[in-house]
């Protein structure tokens, strides 16, 4: 009998340029190495960082990605795949607009590296579909989940995405 060292994971990556320094919404600065005041609940006054989304935007490479409908699928599906492979289970997939959910069970400490995979097997597939330029921005956001309550609440979260136009796919549905 083999122990399952894996846990559940909700992964979140955004498109190239989505989510800037200075951004109205809030932000946080890498290892809140600087104090921030607001985040996207309770977003900073109007201007407050102006300046630093102004700089950012400006040294961005390309235009904010938007990834179209018809390459929502591809991409989901490219990252499920890569998931699957690597031994993840991956339970729903949704992808929007400007990110992408997945809840996937996976080993502790591995979640940025196979997130890393997953987003280099989904562009090389975009690319294989037309896309041109970057796609999704660098690192992404992995939780660990901690209680069953939590999963369902993240799995219930990421297909609610539908009501927004997301392409979702979960676990119970048949493969394409």
């Amino acid at each position: 009998m083999t122990i399952d060292n894996r846990l559940w994971h909700h992964i979140v990556v955004t498109t190239y340029g989505a989510w800037v320094r200075g951004d109205p919404r809030g932000f946080r600065t890498r290892n809140h190495r600087e104090h921030v005041d607001g985040d996207y609940k309770s977003p900073p006054p109007v201007g407050y960082y102006a300046n630093e989304e102004a700089y950012s935007r400006r040294h961005l490479k390309q235009g904010v990605v938007s990834i179209p409908r018809e390459l929502r699928s591809v991409i989901g599906t490219a990252i499920r795949m890569r998931f699957t492979e690597l031994g993840a289970l991956p339970t729903c997939v949704a992808v929007a607009a400007q990110h992408a959910h997945v809840l996937a069970k996976l080993p502790l400490g591995m979640a940025r590296e196979w997130t890393g995979f997953a987003k280099r097997h989904a562009w090389f597939i975009a690319r294989d579909h037309g896309w041109r330029g970057k796609l999704l921005a660098v690192r992404g956001n992995a939780k660990l989940i901690k209680t069953r309550r939590h999963q369902l609440a993240a799995f219930r979260y990421i297909l609610r995405h539908a009501e927004e136009g997301a392409w979702t796919w979960r676990i119970d549905e048949p493969q394409a």
